[in-house]
């Protein structure tokens, strides 16, 4: 039974460090991140809006950006319409 003990001991000595990081970040950093995670997705919802916006009929910018832009925004159009 002893010697069973030693590796648990050392296991969890050694897994310290990331334990402690992991309970840090949760307590000072978790929320800011999700905030921060929320705040990308309302801007990148209103620059779709502006920049494709005469998809449902509502032009703000002239075709001529939009066309330009397309190319980069292509993977996240389908979920933003």
């Amino acid at each position: 039974m002893g010697k069973d003990v030693l590796p648990t001991l050392l296991t969890k000595i050694k897994n310290s460090p990331k334990v402690i990081r992991e309970i840090l970040y949760g307590m000072m950093l978790h929320e800011m991140h999700l905030d921060l995670k929320k705040e990308k997705g309302h801007l990148d919802n209103l620059f779709m809006l502006v920049v494709f916006g005469d998809l449902i009929g509502l032009p703000l910018l002239p075709p001529y950006y939009s066309m330009r832009l397309l190319p980069h925004i292509l993977p996240s159009l389908e979920t933003w319409k």
